[in-house]
């Protein structure tokens, strides 16, 4: 089944729909929190900060313990959670030929992350996507408010030229679903991970995949 229209651009999020970084990036937010006297699962953690930028992430467990984490927290966050990357992240399954049938078809994607272009790249690297995006990168840390709020997707739209109402969006995080509705644009939510809440995305009005393969048919390209 493919959508009820034709898009121009396809705008990605990246950490669990282009890169498989969710598993790693939470078991050591859980585990760093606990040190800070912030006790949570890990299905919790997943729940609660999946989509979200660390700013945000921080602000939330500040204020659940009742004290400053310090302004390197998320600096240091981010440090660890590279190091953790480089013992090995892999790539989506089905995102490589996904973006190789877009760019076949002419069909403009991008790429639109609360991560910063820092880790963006890493991971890419890592995983040997960065050629196929890397000048199509846009990140939370350029815009005001991150997701949920619909600013990085409207400037992603910006930079790449194209109404916001053309646009579709892949997510995998509630914030992240949140974010494209509000910018007027359809999204796809990818719930290919057994913990992503497929029922809590489609409530939010995305139309549900689990397998990243059926995105081409999706747009209308096979």
């Amino acid at each position: 089944m493919a959508l009820s229209f034709s898009p121009s651009l396809v705008i990605f999020d990246c950490d669990g729909v282009l890169v498989d970084t969710e598993p790693v990036a939470n078991r050591l937010l859980v585990r760093v929190l606990a040190e800070d006297g912030f006790h949570i699962s890990y299905d919790e953690c997943r729940r609660l900060f999946v989509g979200r930028t660390m700013d945000a992430v921080m602000t939330h467990v500040e204020a659940a313990i009742g004290r400053p984490l310090g302004a390197h927290w998320p600096a240091y966050i981010r440090d660890e959670t590279l190091k953790a990357f480089a013992e090995g992240v892999q790539a989506v399954a089905g995102s490589r030929d996904a973006l190789q049938a877009l760019r076949r078809k002419g069909l403009a994607f991008c790429v639109a992350s609360s991560g910063k272009f820092e880790k963006m790249r890493f991971t890419l690297g890592a995983t040997k996507l960065l050629p196929l995006v890397e000048d199509v990168l846009f990140s939370a840390e350029e815009v005001a408010q991150g997701k949920p709020a619909p600013d990085l997707f409207l400037h992603a739209a910006a930079r790449m030229g194209h109404a916001p109402e053309t646009c579709v969006v892949v997510e995998d995080s509630v914030p992240g679903v949140q974010a494209a509705v509000a910018a007027g644009m359809p999204v796809i939510g990818y719930a290919g991970d057994p913990l992503t809440d497929a029922d809590a995305l489609k409530s939010e009005g995305a139309h549900v995949i689990s397998d990243m393969s059926a995105l081409p048919a999706l747009l209308g390209l096979k």
